[in-house]
């Protein structure tokens, strides 16, 4: 029975290399780094979204003034703060990032490269505002 040195010597056990470790840890650091940007974009969209259009519903609510009769009291306050609250996260959901993406650049400069790294890779359909997909053929 030979030592494993002595099969090393005799190259019968062959043990993985350096540069594919070293690939290995770059493509994991390069995925934790990914999955930390986009988190931190998902929770920065949803925040600045859902603060902004709420506090837009509010004041929106608070310019109509109380009708003088049906009033529903404390139970319309309490539903209507809920729906408001609803109406915040699904406007955030649909139109947020129009607005909160260059935010994000501004506030989050090495996540944003992180993730538009990994946009110019992965190849992807025009945005809309891009006209150079319109051409005449």
């Amino acid at each position: 029975m030979q030592t494993i040195a002595s099969q090393i010597a005799n190259s019968q056990l062959s043990l993985p290399s350096l540069s594919s470790a070293a690939q290995l840890t770059e493509t994991t650091q390069a995925n934790e780094g990914l999955q930390k940007a986009l988190a931190t974009r998902e929770a920065f969209t949803s925040f600045v979204g859902e603060t902004f259009f709420h506090q837009m519903i509010k004041a929106m609510r608070t310019s109509v003034g109380k009708p003088a009769y049906f009033h529903g009291g404390q139970a319309e306050e309490i539903f209507s703060s809920q729906l408001d609250q609803t109406l915040s996260e699904t406007m955030t959901a649909a139109s947020a990032s129009q607005f909160t993406q260059p935010m994000f650049q501004l506030q989050f400069p090495k996540l944003a490269n992180v993730l538009a790294a990994h946009n110019s890779k992965t190849p992807n359909e025009k945005p809309l505002h891009d006209l150079t997909a319109l051409v005449r053929r």
